[in-house]
């Protein structure tokens, strides 16, 4: 009865490791798929801006010719204010998400909203810095 058993357990783990692998190539696929998309995608971009800055160097060759000397003071813009950035926007979400998940899963609710609040503005923080240096 040992050794059916042993039979049993040693064939599911052997068609759960086929499977595992039949769905790691296909996620494989996907992602030269969506890869090959997301290039596809960068060069449309790439080469509408191309055909953007030619249109424009086509206007100002035409205004050069047609130039008509025109002076007026612009008045003063307002400093534009910056935005929050992605670190501190994340810090704020995680630390939001992890208090309330703390306090909802911890026998102490305050001290599992203090803990998740301090680990969840650390994982958002650190995501955010990732988006904004990918973003640079």
């Amino acid at each position: 009865m040992k050794t059916l058993y042993s039979l049993v357990v040693v064939t599911f783990m052997l068609f759960s490791c086929q499977n595992q692998q039949q769905s790691d190539v296909a996620l494989a696929k996907k992602a030269t798929i969506d890869s090959m998309k997301t290039a596809h995608e960068k060069q449309r971009v790439i080469d509408s801006m191309q055909m953007e800055i030619a249109k424009t160097e086509n206007k100002v060759q035409q205004d050069r010719t047609t130039t008509k000397v025109i002076t007026q003071t612009a008045p003063a813009a307002e400093p534009q204010r910056k935005g929050w950035s992605n670190a501190a926007k994340g810090a704020v979400i995680g630390a939001g998400v992890g208090a309330a998940t703390g306090a909802l899963t911890s026998k102490k609710k305050g001290e599992g909203a203090v803990i998740g609040g301090v680990v969840g503005a650390g994982v958002g923080a650190g995501t955010g810095a990732i988006i904004d240096d990918s973003k640079k």
